[in-house]
């Protein structure tokens, strides 16, 4: 078990250090984000069709084996539909050969945009990419980036996700749930490139609202989830009996945190991100608290509109600007029975980007 900062957080508290207003500040963080989302235009309208009819887009999803990853190349797929232009997904199952067959054949097929979509780190190819970029590719990425992390050297653009905004929802459900008084276990994978600033946030945003409350975190890498996320629960529920939440950031991680609990004979409510279908049925079940969800149709509509922005010459966003919607037992049956990963978050996207790339 590897824990980061794993010591018991307990600063000194100086006088009027602790906010005064930390509870309402937590609350209504939380309620700016219960309600439907409503679609704010992520930049000037453009004839999209117009500028895409020459063009083509190749896009390498870190494996297809992935739900998440299926679902994202889905809605960048639609969304390519829509406008009219070539988009073509790599089948890839993940692994190094893999990403880098993709690179050469974007490249002999003369592709003009290539994109890393759902969790492929670009420096992992930095050479294969250079090739590309050297014979006219686009490079960017998808759903990789925190929005406080700048991008590789040889990325033109990526498609951010506010990674730390989530976490700051995360820490003011803990504070809120506990009655200001959050005793939390926090999960995550240093080799995921956004965890530092995700992990970070939720430390910072904890610490913003109860100086004195304890905090700890627990590393599992990406591959080890299944081995060692159990494991490593059941050993910081015995050394710390009184942790009263949970936050596993990545949400596929509840699965192996639920079991570490029923060994325990303990229950600890669970929080996480990402509004994987499986996660949101926990949730409705009752195993899992809460999960911040985001609609990866919406994602893949405003990745396009990034990566046509990026090949017309236009000014491109600097994140996907997709809403971020927590689910919980209030609203859960709204995703779907079972659920999936668009229901719940409204159509708002799909009319609000046929408008703005002037399809109508």
């Amino acid at each position: 078990m590897t824990f980061r900062n794993s010591l018991w957080l307990i600063p000194m508290i100086l006088p009027g250090a602790v906010h005064a207003d930390a509870m309402a500040d937590a609350q209504a963080l939380i309620a700016t984000h219960t309600e439907i989302p409503v679609f704010v235009p992520p930049g000037e309208p453009f004839d999209a069709r117009s500028c895409m009819a020459d063009k083509s887009v190749f896009s390498i999803p870190v494996s297809m084996t992935i739900p998440f990853a299926v679902a994202l190349e889905d809605g960048m797929a639609r969304a390519a539909a829509e406008v009219g232009f070539e988009y073509t997904v790599w089948e890839t199952q993940g692994g190094m050969d893999s990403y880098i067959q993709g690179v050469d054949h974007a490249v002999t097929q003369g592709y003009d945009l290539i994109d890393l979509a759902g969790g492929i780190n670009p420096v992992w190819i930095g050479p294969q990419l250079l090739q590309a970029k050297e014979s006219g590719a686009v490079i960017t990425t998808t759903h990789l980036y925190d929005e406080t992390q700048e991008q590789a050297d040889f990325v033109d653009a990526s498609a951010r996700v506010p990674f730390s905004s989530v976490g700051e929802i995360l820490a003011a459900w803990a504070y809120v749930e506990t009655e200001g008084a959050p005793n939390v276990l926090i999960i995550g994978s240093d080799d995921v490139l956004p965890t530092g600033p995700f992990v970070e946030s939720i430390q910072d945003q904890l610490s913003t609202y109860c100086p004195e409350c304890e905090q700890q975190y627990l590393n599992v890498p990406l591959a080890e989830w299944g081995t060692r996320i159990q494991s490593g629960v059941q050993s910081a529920l015995l050394a710390n009996p009184d942790i009263n939440y949970i936050l596993p950031i990545y949400d596929s991680m509840s699965q192996f945190v639920t079991p570490a609990l029923r060994i325990a004979g303990v229950e600890v409510p669970i929080a996480s991100f990402n509004g994987t279908p499986f996660v949101l049925d926990m949730v409705r079940e009752g195993t899992v608290k809460m999960d911040i969800g985001e609609s990866l149709g919406w994602a893949g509509y405003a990745a396009v509109d990034a990566q046509m922005r990026q090949l017309c010459g236009l000014e491109v966003p600097e994140d996907l600007g997709i809403p971020l919607l927590i689910f919980d037992s209030a609203n859960v049956e709204t995703a779907g029975i079972p659920a999936n990963f668009d229901d719940g978050y409204g159509d708002a996207h799909i009319a609000g980007y046929r408008a703005l790339w002037m399809l109508d």
